[in-house]
């Protein structure tokens, strides 16, 4: 672009944007920083910013301040990225140069009057920062953009199962990242304090405790014991840390502890994947230097949101404890930790086996979530549908339910932003294309053919489960959440675990998860 940004990015919110569009932009915000040095702050008379009003963008900082639209369809995560990137100075894949050795457009299928969304450019105007054509970019059309005949597309790529994957708006793609990196100059995210996924011998920097009982061992995976990040697909790589539990005396602890960490908000969320393979009376506690929080024993694998509040300087820390040595099969092993200056998920729903929900469920059967409660107290879940009845994708939907709280909260529960999450497990964040929906329910949303509200209290108009003796209320979210045929690519799917985050919050902030 002419002109290259200057961080924090100013930024106006319109008036006439309603809250669920608020809500994933300050989302889309929380995934540059995360993943970027791109930052934004509120606009307080500044020449150059950005002002979020109906879905498109002018390309590149216009010194006067610009309008980013976002149109009635455009209020999703993947979409506002999209227009962000516009914004910071990129145009789509398929205008480069080179774009004519990769895919056909098929220009009489393209609506009149926007054959210009197809034109290429020259490379002395724009710039590939030295990267390869990028089928998965969140910068290129969809096969079906702007179509006149439903039944044609208009772009395809000259390697067929490559058009599969044209025009996922789920989050950057590798080189999307690496091409905004280099155009900022970015040497390290804003929010992402740690990662690591042990495939290096130093483990990341984390140091064993001299004075306690045992260490915790980096482990080779191998047949029947393999990690999170390659699940032991790759010979003589995928690694985790171990910590025996099947030898030595019952409460004999190890201390694996990280290097010390600079935050610079005042919450952090620390998510991990584990396994509790020795006995039941193991224990596994998350430490820091301020605070202590005990984890939770599953069996056989888990995820885990351990939320932080550190202010300065700190360390974090994973104390594997012997429970009951003669009895154990095993031990405690962690992997792919990641540390993020964000809020950790308020619903974390893991799904076993899930291929095979896939092969037996009828159409429209759904799997029933756990219980999650909100920061405010709502009581909440969602149903999942593994073969919707729009075929060919996984069906979501979210209800509130009943909970302790209900005789304390505000009903109906409107104006709130519902977000379902599902979680690309790349063991590096920076990789994920985690994709997510989002809705705000509305305080006057009747029930079909009825005068109750739609977002009351369930006890009103619910569905008794027994399983939470709990009541469900209606539920409102997607047919086609997400497609069989995607679910397979990347990490979607690993150890055949599907995982969610399901969100429901009031007043949007920008303090969204980013995990």
């Amino acid at each position: 672009p002419a002109f290259r940004w200057k961080f924090p990015i100013p930024y106006i919110l319109a008036d006439s944007l309603d809250l669920n569009a608020k809500g994933v932009i300050f989302q889309a915000f929380e995934m540059y920083r995360l993943k970027s040095c791109v930052d934004f702050k509120p606009y307080e008379g500044e020449k150059s910013f950005i002002k979020f009003e109906k879905c498109w963008s002018m390309v590149g900082d216009l010194q006067t301040g610009q309008q980013l639209s976002l149109g009635p369809s455009c209020d999703y995560k993947g979409t506002i990225m999209h227009e962000l990137l516009h914004a910071l100075g990129f145009y789509h894949e398929q205008s480069r140069t080179d774009r004519d050795d990769y895919v056909d457009i098929w220009w009489d299928q393209v609506l009149p009057g926007l054959e210009h969304s197809f034109h290429k450019y020259a490379d002395d105007f724009i710039t590939d920062q030295n990267t390869p054509y990028d089928y998965e970019s969140i910068m290129h059309y969809g096969p079906y953009s702007f179509n006149k005949d439903p039944r044609y597309p208009t772009i395809t790529a000259k390697d067929p199962e490559m058009t599969k994957v044209l025009g996922q708006y789920n989050d950057f793609s590798s080189l999307d990242l690496l091409r905004l990196n280099r155009m900022y100059n970015c040497s390290s995210s804003l929010t992402l304090l740690d990662q690591c996924a042990f495939e290096t011998v130093n483990t990341c920097g984390m140091i064993q405790n001299r004075n306690d009982d045992g260490d915790w061992v980096r482990t080779k995976s191998q047949p029947g014991s393999h990690d999170h990040t390659l699940i032991g697909q790759c010979k003589d790589a995928g690694f985790f840390m171990n910590f025996y539990t099947d030898t030595g005396r019952a409460d004999e602890s190890a201390f694996l502890e990280s290097r010390v960490l600079h935050p610079k908000r005042n919450l952090q969320c620390l998510q991990f994947f584990y396994k509790m393979t020795g006995s039941s009376k193991d224990k596994l506690v998350v430490w820091t230097r301020k605070e202590d929080a005990k984890g939770k024993v599953l069996s056989p694998t888990a995820i885990a949101h351990v939320p932080l509040t550190m202010d300065s300087k700190f360390r974090y820390a994973f104390q594997g404890i012997r429970g009951d040595p003669a009895n154990s099969l095993g031990g405690i092993q962690v992997d792919d930790i990641t540390l993020a200056e964000t809020r950790c998920p308020s619903g974390t729903w893991r799904i076993k086996n899930f291929s095979q929900y896939m092969k037996s469920y009828a159409t429209g059967e759904y799997i029933q979530s756990p219980r999650f409660y909100s920061p405010e107290g709502y009581a909440f879940g969602i149903q999942l549908l593994p073969n919707s009845y729009y075929d060919g994708y996984i069906g979501a939907f979210f209800h509130l339910s009943t909970g302790e709280n209900d005789q304390a909260l505000e009903w109906p529960a409107g104006n709130r932003q519902v977000t379902i999450t599902l979680l690309d497990q790349d063991s590096d964040v920076r990789h994920r294309q985690s994709f997510s929906f989002s809705f705000t329910t509305s305080p006057t949303h009747l029930i079909p053919d009825s005068t109750m509200l739609y977002w009351d209290n369930p006890s009103k108009m619910g569905t008794y489960d027994p399983s939470c003796d709990c009541y469900h209320g209606w539920t409102w979210g997607w047919n086609a959440y997400f497609s069989h045929y995607h679910l397979n690519s990347r990490s979607y799917l690993k150890n055949d675990d599907l995982i969610l985050f399901v969100e429901f919050e009031g007043a949007p902030d920008s303090t969204f998860k980013g995990l």
